[in-house]
């Protein structure tokens, strides 16, 4: 097929590599432009944009869809199909229409549930058992449009980063499948039962809440891992918790009940296993508490 392809984050990555591995013609690769990125805030091209330049095509990065030059530019590409994968930008309805057989959008969460920005850590951070990918045709309303197929997987214990990686390739996989053969994947009408929304991750979020139960603070640490990342402060400075078990013991919420940093919720505790100051490599706990004790009885906030 002639198509476009539209995508920013890594997330977006192998659905692209997929589409040319598979022959289709992708005549041009919309991305978000380079933003400032790392201590020295260089300006940085998005994953897409790397891997589209890897494979020699042509990439264009618009602000924004809404102006009518941008819109008929999208229009002369004469597309079979879009194909959108965590692109960012909002499609109007210009964009949505232009191409022979419309927009498909690869989204990471079993619609209706997760619709919006941040699907993997919201089904994480509420204990959901399974989460998967699915093959949308998009429309105007936000992650509305019906779905041609879909992929579940197990959350188990995985973080964000797993997941996400996870469904990025089953994404691909399913995408290829779908564009082989798009008769064999008729539209189905999302139910209206089910309905959830994945808001935006507030940097407030991140916080680890002692308040709760262990599996929640837990679930906090592997849906913030391995970005922005789940913290408590000690002495001043925050320390980012990169894993941690949970571990069948009592105490005041938020208190160090021992000498491995077992920290105590609402019910239960946790044990970081992998931890980070601000500034240094991430280290086993045990490496950090050699070299920066902390006492059992420190409240931690």
């Amino acid at each position: 097929m002639r198509l476009a392809f539209m995508g920013t984050p890594e997330f977006a990555v192998p659905t692209l590599d997929a589409l040319v591995a598979a022959g289709h013609d992708v005549v041009a690769v919309y991305t978000q432009p380079p933003r400032p990125a790392n201590r020295g805030k260089k300006l940085t091209p998005s994953a897409v944009q790397q891997r589209a330049e890897e494979h020699g095509l042509v990439v264009r990065s618009p602000l924004s869809l809404r102006q009518e030059d941008a819109q008929a530019e999208f229009a002369a590409l004469d597309l079979d199909v879009a194909i959108v994968a965590a692109y960012g930008l909002i499609l109007p309805p210009a964009v949505l229409e232009a191409p022979k057989h419309g927009c498909l959008n690869v989204h990471g969460s079993l619609l209706p549930r997760w619709r919006g920005a941040a699907p993997v850590q919201r089904a994480i951070l509420a204990g959901d058992a399974t989460s998967g990918v699915m093959v949308m045709q998009m429309e105007a309303g936000l992650d509305t449009g019906p779905v041609r197929a879909m992929t579940e997987v197990e959350i188990a214990q995985k973080t964000t980063g797993m997941l996400t990686m996870e469904l990025a390739e089953l994404g691909a996989e399913l995408m290829v499948r779908v564009l082989a053969d798009l008769d064999a994947f008729p539209c189905v009408s999302q139910p209206e039962a089910g309905i959830t929304y994945a808001a935006k991750i507030d940097k407030a979020e991140t916080k680890l809440d002692f308040s709760l139960p262990a599996e929640a603070v837990e679930r906090q640490i592997r849906a913030f891992n391995p970005a922005p990342g789940a913290w408590f402060a000690f002495e001043g400075e925050r320390y980012r918790v990169l894993s941690a078990e949970i571990v069948t013991a009592n105490g005041v919420a938020g208190a160090v009940i021992d000498d491995a940093l077992t920290i105590a919720c609402k019910a239960n505790a946790i044990r970081p296993s992998m931890i980070q100051r601000a500034g240094k490599p991430a280290m086993p706990t045990a490496d950090l508490l050699r070299g920066k004790a902390i006492a059992a009885g420190t409240r931690l906030s």
